[in-house]
């Protein structure tokens, strides 16, 4: 119920926002469509090693190919995480 809850927030709070790929939790991450556990930890282990530069690169995961990454791409972004 907890993660339900979690997954209802972060979705209200993304209508407006993208969804940054360099730094989203896996929560987050799974809120886009047809991102579920699985491909959100793999997104998150790849920009361990690769810092995203353009929303593209995404499709460097596995498990994200061009049909995916055209479902998703009006939703990601990819800023510089630092501060």
């Amino acid at each position: 119920m907890k993660r339900l809850l979690l997954l209802l927030i972060f979705s209200f709070s993304f209508l407006f926002a993208a969804v940054n790929i360099n730094s989203a939790s896996k929560e987050e991450l799974m809120t886009l469509k047809g991102i579920g556990e699985t491909t959100a930890e793999a997104i998150i282990e790849y920009r361990k090693k690769n810092k995203f530069t353009k929303i593209e690169d995404i499709k460097n995961v596995k498990g994200i190919g061009d049909k995916k990454f055209e479902s998703i791409k009006k939703d990601i972004e990819v800023k510089d995480n630092k501060k």
